[in-house]
């Protein structure tokens, strides 16, 4: 659930300004008992949570039924695996010896349906993995603390983490303090204020010092920061983004 500390339209703004930083929104959800092949278009893949074991990453989320899931690499290395007929695939790789950004996709015959989102491995998988998002916050998939990402455009800071439960979790920072109410999935994200420089943030309980944003360089690329790791990257028309991921818990 997302709330803001200074109203509706900052969110609003936020929002846009990193839509706008990003590829198009996926296509709408197909209507009930219309299949989407059929409507000319495939929903994107959607990496819900990932696993370690060994030397390996295995990747497990959900997509159309009988579509094959492509995890694929700005280099073009790719990664697939078949969804079985309830949309559910699981997809293994050796964990990289680096950094790693892919884009998912889905494929149905000749059809294709690149997701908006970028799937980001940092340190071959010893720090985090996330979902940066299209429009919307981070989505870590490893185990990250209270407080998950702090994405930011030099303008504007969006906080966002997963807590264990529905219970509202307070977030303060710049000297205001607000209660967010998680979704069902224990998600929430919150609109911050601003800020010139780096800055204590505080979540369920625990202390952040954010960094703030990357300094104007090369993207994208990933670099410790504090006590977490910064991502500077750049969306589809260039606009320059930061995120901010505290080490795991």
């Amino acid at each position: 659930m997302k709330r803001a500390m200074f109203g509706k339209a900052g969110l609003a703004a936020f929002l846009a300004s990193l839509a706008a930083a990003c590829a198009p929104p996926a296509p709408p959800e197909a209507p009930a008992g219309v299949e989407s092949a059929a409507s000319g278009w495939s929903r994107p893949p959607e990496i819900q949570a990932v696993q370690r074991a060994s030397s390996s990453l295995i990747f497990t989320g959900a997509a159309e039924p009988g579509a094959r899931v492509v995890l694929r690499s700005d280099s073009g290395a790719a990664y697939a695996a078949a969804a079985d007929e309830r949309g559910r695939f699981e997809i293994r790789m050796t964990a990289p010896a680096g950094d790693l950004w892919l884009r998912p996709e889905t494929q149905i015959g000749q059809d294709s349906a690149p997701s908006p989102d970028r799937l980001l491995i940092v340190a071959g998988g010893q720090g985090p993995i996330a979902i940066l998002r299209s429009g919307g916050p981070t989505r870590r998939l490893d185990r990250a603390p209270a407080l998950g990402a702090v994405d930011s455009d030099s303008r504007m800071r969006l906080a966002s983490g997963r807590a264990a439960g529905r219970a509202p979790v307070l977030v303060q920072a710049a000297g205001e303090a607000v209660r967010v109410t998680p979704d069902a999935q224990g998600r929430w994200s919150l609109m911050l204020r601003s800020a010139d420089g780096p800055g204590e943030i505080q979540a369920g309980g625990a202390r952040f010092d954010w960094p703030g944003d990357a300094s104007r360089g090369p993207a994208p690329r990933v670099e410790r920061a504090g006590q977490g790791w910064r991502v500077a990257w750049t969306g589809a028309d260039g606009a320059r983004q930061s995120t901010w991921l505290p080490d795991a818990a």
